[in-house]
């Protein structure tokens, strides 16, 4: 093993195989590690070093299939990508739950992205801002040439909007140039946009710009689901007010709805993750907003209709794109759109919204009834049967005695898989 160090100068310039040669010999990895390694899956190891730096490997995480769902009168298969137990499990089955009452109904708002050009420096900053309204078009006209194939396809500047913000280093003006990305997600355009207007800002105001970026927290492009489940299918009225109860727990406590909101997010994230789209830039726009009201709340809404069945809602930021990035790099992502049938973004985001909405329903039944770990427990026996040591069949065998038993730990695995294996 070579002298343990992280400067590994050239590094980036050596093709994956030789970076692994390279990691390897400083860690001292064994040649099964570096095999495993080696073998990139369904991802070819030349596409993951275009993707990312300094590449060594790929890290899988499995893909399931939640079935069930209709959504908007449509049977769909929705990919999930997620090293969770349950998450796929559940999403199936609240999805099974109220196909008899006509499945999830999705919507968007549109698909509007927000860049930011902030304006530092500025003695008059009220005069400023109403310089800036007064460039409108000026504005529309570079956008616009900035990105000439977003409109080809319908998409482009929409409109502005100045603010005056104060802050610790005096008071700034921040431009909002409003783009419809159509079917992007829209960063590297209305990025690219607030550059290009960045300079002309600046010489109007005499002020001087400094961040132009985008904002995650998409308001304008947000995903809505709604469903209904039939109080009798459920389990009755104490399983819906118990549903109701944990909500109500959640919408008063931050403490509870980031827990809450979380569940939300296993299924969100599992899809968008699946279809190769940016889960970081989801899950912070998604909390962004469930904070919009100035305490952190829950994403979902829960109530009880006139005939007595529960009904849930759930509207959220999801700037998901089809084009550009992984979901147009990566082999498994495009599978996975293929599944879902999906042909634009918006119908995508709907699809997540549906699944996230699922996702709650199931967590909010588990809570209300038999507790979360119970069916969370049962499934997560598999993942501790095989850190155990457990092989083929014997995964199953041991995974059903420690749910019999109740208690899904490593050390009772090992006990249970001597005893099968007649090692005492």
């Amino acid at each position: 093993m070579a002298e343990r160090t992280s400067r590994i100068p050239g590094f980036f310039k050596l093709p994956p195989d030789e970076r692994l040669a390279r990691v390897a010999e400083i860690t001292g990895l064994d040649d099964p590690t570096r095999q495993r390694l080696r073998d990139t899956g369904n991802l070819p190891a030349e596409v993951a070093d275009s993707m990312i730096e300094n590449v060594i490997g790929t890290f899988n995480v499995p893909l399931g299939i939640a079935t069930n769902l209709m959504i908007d009168g449509e049977e769909v298969l929705v990919p999930m990508a997620t090293e969770e137990s349950s998450v796929v499990a559940a999403v199936s089955n609240a999805a099974r739950q109220c196909r008899d009452s006509g499945g999830f109904h999705t919507a968007m708002s549109g698909a509007l992205m927000i860049a930011q050009v902030q304006l530092v420096d500025v003695p008059n900053p009220e005069f400023a801002r109403l310089r800036i309204l007064e460039h409108r078009d000026d504005i529309k006209a570079i956008c616009d040439d900035t990105d000439p194939v977003l409109l080809q396809y319908g998409g482009g500047f929409r409109d502005i909007e100045v603010r005056v913000l104060a802050s610790r280093t005096g008071s700034m003006v921040v431009t909002h140039l409003v783009v419809d990305t159509r079917d992007a997600m829209g960063a590297n355009a209305v990025n690219s946009m607030a550059e290009a207007v960045a300079p002309a800002i600046a010489e109007w105001t005499g002020g001087r710009t400094n961040l132009r970026i985008l904002s995650n927290l998409a308001d304008r492009r947000l995903a809505r689901a709604r469903a209904t489940w039939n109080t009798a299918t459920i389990g009755g009225e104490s399983v819906r007010d118990g549903m109701i109860a944990a909500y109500d727990f959640a919408e008063a406590d931050p403490y509870r709805a980031t827990t809450h909101n979380k569940g939300i997010m296993n299924g969100v994230t599992a899809v968008t993750l699946a279809t190769g789209n940016d889960t970081r830039a989801v899950e912070a726009g998604a909390h962004a907003y469930a904070a919009r009201t100035g305490q952190y709340r829950s994403l979902t809404r829960w109530e009880v209709d006139a005939h007595g069945n529960l009904t849930g809602t759930l509207e959220m930021p999801l700037a998901v794109g089809l084009i550009g990035g992984a979901t147009r790099s990566h082999p498994t992502a495009r599978a996975c759109l293929e599944i879902m049938g999906v042909t634009s973004a918006e119908r995508l985001a709907r699809n997540i919204a549906a699944v996230g909405l699922a996702q709650n329903f199931a967590a909010l039944k588990a809570l209300a009834t038999t507790g979360i770990q119970k069916g969370h427990m049962a499934l997560h026996a598999k993942n501790i049967a095989v850190m155990a040591g457990a092989v083929g069949d014997e995964v199953d065998r041991v995974a059903d005695e420690l749910v019999a038993a109740g208690t899904v730990r490593v050390d009772v695995a090992e006990a249970a898989l001597r005893r099968i294996r007649g090692e005492g």
